[in-house]
């Protein structure tokens, strides 16, 4: 049975608002001072490099390609690391993969979870990655594909496409659709033990495979 969690909200938030007024506390709010860099005038090439600098800092693999090269670099890319069974976000283009010998579906978001650890590699496109920090921003959305789509499996090829390439932090933030899951991706999934020993894979893929698309 839910339990109604309302009116104990409602206690609690005027216990606050008393212990505040009692203590004459300012609850007014203030002005947030927003002085940092907002926007950039670096040219497009010198942001190409700056992604592609901090990929291969962080140990992903990148190509680049043209959009008529797109589908051409996938298979290829399949084939070189012996992905068999592929698995990718359900608003890419299925021709992409028209030219793969092996298996390629379009995820299904209500299938289990735990069968994405069986597939070898999953693709997905991606809505807004800054340079400056090497970040890749997965949305929920069809072409992003399912938060676990990404989590999963242990081999992530993921599209990116200059011109959702922004130099700085708060660019990308303001490119966010606030509503939905956001996952960001800088490199390979990599923590360190007690030791401090680098794991890869623990939260997500070990092998993140970014195709840069002109």
């Amino acid at each position: 049975m839910a339990i109604d969690t309302s009116a104990a909200k409602k206690e609690i938030l005027a216990r606050i608002r008393t212990a505040q007024e009692l203590a004459k506390i300012d609850t007014s709010g203030y002005e947030v001072t927003r002085n940092y860099q907002r926007s950039s005038d670096i040219s497009h090439e010198d942001l190409k490099e700056l992604l592609i600098d901090r990929l291969v800092d962080y140990k992903a693999t990148v190509r680049t390609c043209d959009q008529s090269e797109l589908a051409e670099t996938l298979v290829s890319l399949l084939e070189e690391t012996n992905s068999t069974t592929v698995r990718y976000a359900e608003g890419l283009d299925p021709s992409l993969f028209s030219g793969f010998s092996g298996t390629a579906e379009a995820d299904d978001r209500s299938s289990d979870p735990r069968d994405l650890d069986k597939v070898d590699a999953v693709v997905t496109d991606s809505h807004v990655s800054c340079a400056e920090t090497g970040t890749i921003c997965l949305q929920s959305n069809p072409t992003n594909g399912r938060r676990a789509l990404t989590l999963v499996p242990d081999r992530h090829i993921c599209l990116v496409r200059m011109d959702s390439v922004v130099h700085l932090v708060p660019q990308m933030i303001e490119k966010l659709d606030r509503r939905l899951p956001t996952t960001m991706i800088s490199g390979p999934s990599a923590t360190s033990d007690i030791e401090l020993e680098r794991v890869e894979g623990v939260h997500g893929p070990r092998d993140l495979i970014v195709v840069i698309v002109n």
